[in-house]
């Protein structure tokens, strides 16, 4: 038997169950869709009129919500769990996901996205910036700069001295780390003061 498409936890059941209380659903519906990008995937969660349902949308109704789903993310979301959580900053919406994308099926990438995962992201996180795994081509690594770290004059030395030199270090196989990040996008860089 196959998976529900999406679930809620009890914390997103209340909190759509809130928004829609309020009349935040009224003639509208919530569009869930996901996209593969690299070793992640980006979600989006969008309040659309309730008559932009496409004729290929899965419609899943949580919380009393109609929820619209494109036929591209249904097979990347089926088993997914859609939860809140509040932080210190707020709460918000995230997903837990059984799946995987298919970048993480090629062995060299699993082992770069642990190594990301567990060693290089808990450092620059500190300076609200990430690093996302987006391709391993032979023995070469390709990698793009997020938040803090996009449009960071100090990119070149954190991805020199510290993504390249940490992923090269564990896995001597990888002979170059590049770089795809459009820096010239980037809205917060983070510099000291």
């Amino acid at each position: 038997m196959d998976a529900p498409l999406l679930q809620l936890d009890e914390a997103a059941g209340r909190k759509l169950g809130e928004m829609r209380d309020g009349g935040r659903f009224d003639g509208s519906a919530l569009r869930v869709s996901v996209r593969e990008q690299g070793a992640s995937f980006r979600y989006s969660l969008e309040v659309v009129e309730a008559a932009s349902r496409a004729e290929d949308d899965a419609l899943v109704e949580v919380a009393g919500i109609c929820c619209y789903v494109d036929a591209e993310s249904e097979p990347l979301l089926r088993g997914a769990t859609l939860e809140y959580v509040e932080s210190l900053s707020g709460g918000g919406f995230r997903f837990d996901n059984p799946n995987r994308p298919r970048l993480l099926e090629v062995p060299l990438a699993a082992q770069v996205q642990r190594i990301l995962d567990d060693e290089v992201n808990p450092g620059i996180a500190a300076h609200g910036g990430r690093v996302t795994l987006m391709d391993v081509r032979g023995s070469r690594v390709v990698v793009e700069f997020g938040g803090g770290c996009q449009g960071c004059g100090m990119a070149d030395v954190t991805l020199r001295e510290g993504v390249a030199a940490t992923l090269r270090r564990a896995l001597p196989e990888i002979t170059e780390v590049v770089d795809a990040t459009d820096h010239e996008a980037g809205e917060s860089p983070y510099h000291p003061r």
